[in-house]
């Protein structure tokens, strides 16, 4: 598990391996994740998009870039969470994920960054 607060905003970051399959002729590598997004601010916020930056062990990036997350731009009264979970595939047993959510501060309304810790990805059968 990984945390990190930026501008009141608390991250954590579960990850887990789910598994290969082969799509096109390729292997493909399934991970999930689930971040909870807590608002420790004295200020309601809302998440209004994400930045996603996913790598891989074969030295690829892919960026990721839209609309909140998972369809949702969640509000956070202060004190509130919001968890959610969601996957990517890698065409590596290990890589990583690092990015940003835009939220916006209701009492001021300005738009500010949250840093979302780097994580690891990698299949527990491929450790050593």
């Amino acid at each position: 598990m990984l945390q990190q607060i930026t501008r009141g905003i608390k991250i954590t970051v579960r990850t887990s391996f789910q598994g290969t399959f082969y799509k096109n002729y390729t292997m493909h590598f399934a991970f999930g994740y689930q971040i909870t997004i807590e608002n420790q601010s004295k200020d309601s916020v809302q998440l209004t998009s994400r930045h996603w930056k996913i790598k891989d062990s074969l030295n690829r990036t892919e960026f990721v870039d839209g609309e909140g997350v998972i369809g949702q731009k969640p509000v956070l009264k202060p004190g509130e969470s919001h968890t959610y979970n969601s996957g990517c595939l890698l065409a590596s047993p290990f890589g990583s994920m690092s990015g940003s959510y835009t939220m916006v501060n209701f009492r001021s309304a300005r738009h500010f960054g949250v840093s979302i810790p780097t994580f690891k990805l990698s299949a527990p059968f491929a450790l050593n």
